[in-house]
Parts: structure tokens; sequence; C-alpha cells
């Protein structure tokens, strides 16, 4: 009895290796490519196929499985340096998506994610060394960055089409593009200095426009003031030949008043400065209006 139940058991082990051996699950995010004695001969689950996930079978000790991917795949390429067509180094940081079309090429080829890495990232650089080689380094950091990034995509698929990578490249991005580091400080230091050029350039017309203005003022200042001094003197002129008209006239109509006119202003003059000394007698004629007021003889 325990004879037969241990072959029992023996049966049931063996049966469960064979059909562990045998049967096998695909997920849908999978596909499976069946080795059979080292050559590739079936996929099961491909891109566009008929095959699609669920429980499948090999033979058992015959055939062996690879597992790739059928999602998108990333490779981060290492950090690039290239010359632009204007000889600036700059540093170029791209990274680029691919799925795999073709699993038989792919196994046979790549055979991994790792190798693919590996072999794929020369194809990535040398696309970019041709394309970015051939712009300015204003096109590819700034100007032209989309359109360099398109062909340098189109670039690499075509070399992976050649290589026969069973790929497909997706998506080509230039993370950054920039200066050596040990150029920045270089270039940074030629900016300040072009930028410090400017600006003591501008003060420079800014004081040449001062000073334009400010002589053109003094200018007209000094032409307003000796037209303002022309006419103040034509005016007072005017007015002071008026003035000996008007009293030379009243002067032949009143002659008492005339006299008594030229007194006041000879008194006026006399006693103006308030510190005069006169040594005259009391009756002199000159006084006599003091003393009598208009009407003295």
């Amino acid at each position: 009895m325990n004879q037969r139940l241990l072959m029992l058991a023996g049966a049931a082990v063996v049966a469960a290796f064979l059909l562990a051996n045998t049967f096998f699950i695909v997920d849908q995010r999978q596909q499976v490519v069946v080795v059979n004695l080292g050559e590739p001969v079936r996929v099961i689950n491909p891109p566009g196929g008929p095959d699609h996930p669920g429980l499948y079978m090999k033979t058992p000790f015959v055939e062996s499985l690879v597992t790739l991917d059928k999602r998108n795949q990333p490779i981060e390429a290492h950090q690039e340096e290239v010359i632009s067509a204007d000889q600036q180094r700059l540093v170029v940081d791209a990274f680029v998506r691919y799925r795999i079309a073709n699993p038989l090429a792919y196994y046979r080829t790549l055979r991994n994610e790792t190798n693919a890495g590996t072999l794929i990232e020369p194809l990535i650089n040398s696309s970019l060394r041709q394309v970015l080689g051939a712009a300015t380094a204003g096109d590819i950091i700034s100007g032209r960055r989309d359109a360099l990034m398109a062909q340098t995509l189109a670039d690499v698929r075509a070399r992976a089409e050649k290589s026969h990578f069973g790929i497909e490249v997706i998506d080509l991005r230039i993370k950054r593009a920039d200066l050596p580091a040990a150029n920045q400080q270089a270039v940074y230091a030629r900016m300040k200095s072009n930028l410090q050029q400017q600006a003591a350039q501008i003060r420079a017309v800014g004081e040449q426009n001062r000073r334009e203005v400010v002589a053109d003022a003094d200018k007209q200042v000094t032409i307003t003031l000796a037209t303002a001094t022309e006419e103040a003197f034509t005016t007072r002129g005017a007015g002071d030949g008026e003035s000996a008209r008007i009293f030379a006239a009243s002067f032949g109509k009143d002659p008492k008043f005339a006299a008594f006119f030229r007194s006041m202003q000879a008194y006026e003059g006399v006693f103006a400065s308030g510190d005069t000394t006169m040594v005259l007698s009391p009756d002199a004629d000159f006084f006599k209006y003091f003393k009598k007021g208009p009407d003295a003889r």
C-alpha cells in the first residue's frame, strides 16, 4: 500500500512538472519568443499579431521562453559633446523611446533590453553629431531646436532600420544643450563685458544729449533776456521821450509850474542822499519854494 502511494505521488510530481513546463500564461503587457533548441521559432502576442494574451502550450524541455516587454521602452543617452557649425562646443543630453516591433529580429540581434541600450545608444550619439554638427549653436539651443530634433529622430529611425534591430523608434528629445562648464564662466564674462560697454555707450550718449539740451536752454535764456532788455530800453526810451514831450508842452503853457518842477528836481537831487551839506544864505533863491511854496517869485 505504501509503495502504491509512493508511486502515485511520484507520478503526480512528474505530471505537475510536465504541466509546469508545458503550459504558460502570457500577460497582455508582454510578448513571448518561443526558442527551440536555441533557435527562435515563433512569437506569441506580437504587435498587431493574431495571438492574444492567455494560456499557451510549448514542448517541454525542448522549447524555452524569452519574455519581452510590449510597452514603450526608454533609453537615456549619456551626455554627448557636439561641435556645432560655428565651432561652439556643446554638451547635449538626449533620450529615446522605442518599442519592439519585430520580436524575432530583436531577439536575434539584441537578445535583451540591456544589450539594446548598449547598441542603440551609439546610433543616437552618431545621429546627434551628424545632425547638430551642421547647425549653429543658436539654432541648437533655441532657434531651430524642434526641427533639429525631428531631423535627428528621422536619422535614428533610418539607422535602426538598417541595423535590423527589430525596433520602432517612437520619439527622440533633446533635454539639454548647453556649453561645457569650463566655457560658461568665459561666456558669462564676455557677456558682462559687452553689456558694460553698451551701458557706457548709452550713458555717454545720454550725457551728450543732456549737455546739448542744457546748452540750448542757456542759449534760449540768453536770447530771451537780451530781447527783453532791448524791448525794455526801447519802451523806456519811448516813455522818456513822451515824458519830455509832455513836460516841454506843460512848461510852455505854465512857466511858473516849470520853474517849480525844476526846483523840486534840484531839491531831490541835492537832498536824496541825506548827508548833503550846503552853505547858503537863508535868503538865497534856492530856498524860495521852501518859504513861499509854488507861488514864490
